[in-house]
């Protein structure tokens, strides 16, 4: 029997990528004040943006429940006898636990592997993309867990934020808050790199921060997947997608929204990419990959006042 995909649903992944794969996702919960929509399920990207700026409450986030991915084990478990789980950077999100909470409750024969990608949105979709297309081949759990295992090394996203109000709001903003003094005035980027978040510069218009983006891209060595990612801007986002066709497979091109779940800590008006590149190989056996990325941060300086 195939092995079987699970993710949650901040990876972002295209729908008819997810259909076609067979990858099964389970849900994150928004939350305005006492109402509760499963993402992605209960409330449309268009719906949820909408009410994100015109609502005077917040809204918040929490992980699917232990039972929530119990249930979809066993499910799985009907139709296959080894499920690998991968799912948003623990240290941004505790659906990492839940699933691992889950795969206990689930109480089945079934092995159950849960993997943190150490990412998030497409970062996310591009790790678990590494491993349903194994486990479509029919290959075995031992090389999808090493294939997912490799992309979660390779693998990193760069984000243009118009402002930093909404990672804030979120509790969510980590190392950014180095740029906190500057809220009004700049556009922050942030790199996902080993599950956490990192300033790597500002830019004083959207403009520059799509070029800094561009050239993120353009720049990296090995280039194996890329990943375009916008909340509220879709133009632009099939701007930067287009600008990308010269430099990868259209196959290896992606073309996402950014599900309501991570907009609650992004907001309108974000823009982001992701990449993964091919693993480099030690001097002394070529053939054996180094398990580890060197960190590829973008040449940014800060603005000048």
């Amino acid at each position: 029997m195939p092995v079987r995909i699970v993710t949650d649903s901040t990876c972002d992944l295209p729908p008819e990528l997810v259909r076609d794969l067979g990858i099964t996702v389970v849900p994150v919960y928004v939350r305005f004040g006492q109402e509760s929509y499963r993402d992605g399920i209960d409330i449309s990207r268009e719906q949820f943006y909408k009410r994100l700026v015109n609502s005077p409450v917040h809204p918040t986030t929490s992980q699917p429940t232990p039972a929530d991915f119990a249930q979809a084990y066993r499910e799985l478990a009907k139709e296959t006898d080894a499920i690998v789980s991968i799912h948003v950077a623990g240290k941004l999100s505790g659906t990492f636990n839940s699933a691992l909470q889950g795969k206990e409750l689930a109480a089945t024969k079934c092995a159950i592997s849960v993997i943190d990608s150490a990412s998030v949105s497409m970062g996310l979709g591009i790790i678990t993309l590494a491993g349903a297309r194994r486990a479509s081949a029919g290959e075995n759990v031992q090389n999808i867990t090493r294939e997912v295992e490799d992309a979660v090394a390779s693998t990193q996203l760069l984000g243009l934020f118009d402002t930093l109000k909404y990672l804030l709001l979120g509790g969510r903003i980590g190392k950014a808050k180095a740029l906190m003094g500057s809220l009004l005035n700049i556009k922050p980027l942030i790199l996902i790199h080993d599950g956490e978040l990192n300033p790597v510069g500002n830019v004083r218009t959207r403009s520059k921060g799509i070029e800094r983006l561009y050239d993120f891209v353009k720049n990296a060595v090995g280039i194996q997947e890329v990943g375009v990612i916008n909340s509220t801007t879709p133009d632009e986002a099939r701007g930067l997608r287009d600008r990308f066709a010269s430099l990868i497979d259209a196959s290896r091109l992606h073309l996402t929204g950014l599900t309501p779940a991570l907009g609650v800590h992004g907001g309108p008006g974000t823009l982001g990419v992701a990449i993964r590149k091919k693993l480099s190989f030690t001097q002394d056996d070529s053939k054996t990959p180094q398990r580890r990325l060197p960190v590829h941060l973008p040449k940014l300086s800060l603005p000048h006042r």
